[in-house]
């Protein structure tokens, strides 16, 4: 047997001793007695700290493969695998919580004094993975009257701030949307087609209420209205320069072209060439939702744990959590364009022509 070959041993590969020997629990020191369950709060932080590392290693070259020039399907194709990577350890981050609610509170209280003034808000990494994936500091729930990055200092700080400054994964994928060219195709405007089935649809719902024999006068009144409601937040929709005020004023994130863009791609999910981009758009509201499951899971187990006793880092614990579950949301505008959809019976048909030369190469480049 060579060298090379012998050389690699199961230890040695994955660091064991390294790892292995990283648990280092503060009760039991200076004659204090030992709290059992502080290794097992040991284990599982660490454990999420290596889950973390491998998310943003997928996010990293699902970033990356949305910066090149050209976004073909291939490309699509490991995005979309990858992003399901994702999602599986998130479920896995919730399905830790389990583990670590096997320790009570009276448990957790027996060591709790000694982590201050330590906190899981000082986790570098998943601050790291939040400013990646869009929460930039002016969305993000603050605690403290402190920006986030005060908790880093040196290199991790300065970390965090280039990361600031830089394109998120939102503003890719936004970008993307912007330059996929479905929108206006030939002579096939799709927003244009879009808003006329919305027209069409509403009269002819407007018209079987008010032919209805089963109905009364009040009720379709009541019926009527709603119409006359959905008619309002359609408009709303369609115009352009109200989009940009609800950028402006926070409510919407999404750009009005990226949000045209993404509605087509569910609109006709089912032609094959925007199949791909569809389970793309739902594995970002899919992670988006598992996310705020974690952190409403985290809640919940504060509020067993702790009650409202204060974050061992001085946030107002279940408090903090709690507004962080909504509010650190990125992609629910992608979520919200379900709101938009309509029946089949009322979506435009593609002319033949279009379905047979949308092409998969979305170029980076301004032409």
């Amino acid at each position: 047997m060579s060298d090379q070959t012998s050389s690699v041993h199961y230890i040695n590969y994955l660091d064991l001793d390294k790892i292995l020997n990283a648990q280092h629990p503060l009760s039991g020191k200076k004659n204090k007695s030992e709290a059992h369950e502080e290794m097992l709060f040991i284990i599982i932080h660490q454990t999420y700290e290596l889950w973390f590392k491998q998310i943003i290693h997928e996010l990293t070259s699902i970033m990356s493969l949305f910066k090149k020039e050209k976004i073909d399907e291939e490309n699509v194709g490991l995005i979309v695998g990858r992003l399901d990577r994702v999602n599986k350890i998130l479920d896995v981050l919730v399905q830790q919580l389990d583990i670590l609610e096997t320790m009570t509170s009276l448990d957790f209280l027996d060591f709790r004094n000694n982590l201050s003034p330590a906190s899981g808000f000082q986790s570098h990494q998943f601050r790291k993975l939040e400013v990646m994936l869009g929460l930039k500091i002016k969305e993000r729930h603050q605690f403290g009257g402190c920006p986030y990055h005060s908790q880093f200092s040196g290199d991790k700080k300065e970390e965090i701030l280039e990361l600031e400054e830089s394109d998120s994964l939102f503003l890719l994928v936004e970008k993307w949307l912007e330059r996929i060219p479905f929108l206006n195709m030939k002579d096939f405007d799709f927003t244009q087609e879009y808003k006329q089935a919305v027209s069409d649809m509403m009269e002819n719902e407007a018209s079987e209420i008010n032919d209805s024999k089963n109905l009364n006068e009040n009720d379709k009144k009541i019926r009527i209205k709603m119409i006359e409601e959905n008619k309002k937040y359609f408009d709303n929709i369609f115009n352009e320069e109200n989009h940009l005020k609800s950028i402006e004023d926070g409510t919407t994130s999404l750009s009005y072209k990226a949000t045209m863009s993404a509605l087509l791609i569910n609109l006709y999910r089912e032609q094959p060439i925007l199949h791909l981009p569809y389970r793309f758009l739902r594995k970002l509201v899919e992670m988006d939702h598992k996310i705020s499951l974690w952190r409403f899971r985290h809640v919940q187990m504060v509020e067993k744990m702790l009650g409202q006793k204060i974050g061992t880092g001085g946030s107002s614990g279940q408090g903090y959590l709690k507004q962080t579950v909504d509010q650190h949301r990125l992609f629910e505008d992608i979520a919200n364009i379900s709101t938009l959809m309509i029946s089949r019976v009322y979506l435009p048909e593609l002319p033949e022509d279009i379905k047979s030369e949308l092409g998969y190469n979305f170029s980076n480049k301004n032409k």
